[in-house]
């Protein structure tokens, strides 16, 4: 599966926040995500991620390990995305490491989670603040195939649109790149 999504400086997170209570039940959770790479940088020159995220919610503690490919379209930086859920946070860090993974870099990202219908498409609308980070961010997803990716992503675009996000707002900007600038500085 494609993840059709978009990411968004928000300038009004109060006002977006309404506006998306109005669509679903938000949950707020905490992700604690850390990135994997060969000790060469072999998945990074690939574009291309791994990463271990757990996330603490309201009623629950959880743990996906995600692979991402590289890019299928350059202009949002679409990728196809491969998760599971996983059991043992502290063994999948360990089998990583034991494959010859090594963690490059690890934060923390404070989210309010949306899950609604638009456009006849399951959405996620995440509302992200980084602390390492200045400003609010939304990140609008759909999972496709690879063949309905620029329809789908044309109604992600509609959607933020509805929400008052303009073309000028969003973002390709990685956090793992962000973060990583902030810390150099």
């Amino acid at each position: 599966m494609i993840e059709a999504e978009l990411k968004a400086r928000v300038h009004a997170p109060e006002t977006l926040l309404r506006q998306l209570d109005e669509r679903a039940v938000g949950r707020a959770e905490v992700y604690q995500d850390t990135y994997y790479d060969t000790p060469d940088g072999v998945l990074e020159a690939r574009d291309e991620e791994l990463r271990v995220r757990t996330v603490h919610g309201q009623d629950e503690t959880r743990t996906v390990l995600t692979f991402k490919g590289a890019r299928v379209d350059e202009e949002t930086g679409s990728k196809p995305e491969h998760e599971t859920r996983v059991e043992d946070a502290d063994a999948v860090h360990a089998m990583l490491r034991g494959l010859g993974y090594l963690p490059v870099i690890a934060f923390e990202k404070r989210c309010r989670n949306y899950d609604f219908e638009a456009r006849g498409r399951r959405m996620l609308a995440t509302l992200v603040r980084v602390p390492e980070l200045d400003g609010t961010f939304i990140e609008l997803e759909t999972l496709v195939d690879e063949d309905e990716l620029a329809a789908a992503l044309t109604d992600v675009r509609a959607v933020l649109a509805d929400l008052g996000i303009d073309a000028d707002d969003l973002t390709r900007e990685l956090y793992t790149d962000a973060v990583r600038a902030r810390r150099a500085a």
